[in-house]
């Protein structure tokens, strides 16, 4: 009985060897149907589309391995304070923006997205001069940077004139999320 089960184990070992194509102990670096010559895909664009799609938690995982493979700029700074803000995280938020602008003064949409961060946490004053800043250095060509620069305005003025379903439109808030070179999308935080 036992030998039997000893011929079957090494009958087994066998097919194994003979269905993976070579000999025990030989290394693979590589998974089957993976190409180890091509290209990671940036973790930027991977991040944007999980953040498009409602996936911020997932998002920030995406742009923290964009931060590791492109090293810390002013786009991944940006990105990973707009996943951050998506999450609700409006305190890490801030910071990460901040620090944004700290590399690159002029990056509009860290800007506007620092902006979108002050206006939920009701710093709506400051807002306003953040967006103003965006959109001059964007010599006012994103109706969306605009259209957040409008809302600032109406809340930091406190309009007495609006009526409630307009003030809860006023509050609504959008992130600008750069994109490639240049692209900006505009994505609903809500």
């Amino acid at each position: 009985m036992k030998t039997a089960f000893l011929l079957l184990g090494l009958c087994l070992l066998c097919a194994c060897q003979s269905l993976g194509g070579g000999t025990l102990g030989a290394s693979d670096k590589s998974a089957p149907g993976v190409d180890a010559s091509a290209e990671d895909v940036d973790g930027l664009i991977v991040g944007h589309r999980l953040l498009e799609a409602g996936e911020p938690e997932l998002a920030l995982k995406a742009y923290y391995r964009a931060a590791a493979q492109q090293g810390i700029n002013a786009d991944v700074l940006s990105a990973i304070g707009s996943a951050n803000l998506a999450l609700g995280r409006l305190g890490q938020a801030e910071q990460v923006l901040r620090r944004a602008l700290d590399e690159e003064p002029t990056f509009v949409p860290a800007l506007n997205n620092l902006g979108v961060v002050l206006m939920e946490q009701g710093k709506a004053p400051e807002a306003k001069n953040v967006f103003q800043q965006a959109y001059a250095l964007d010599s006012g060509n994103s109706d969306a940077i605009r259209e957040n620069l409008m809302r600032a305005i109406a809340m930091s003025e406190k309009s007495i004139y609006a009526d409630e379903p307009e003030q809860q439109k006023l509050e609504r808030s959008f992130s600008l999320v750069r994109r490639g070179q240049g692209e900006n999308v505009l994505l609903s935080s809500l």
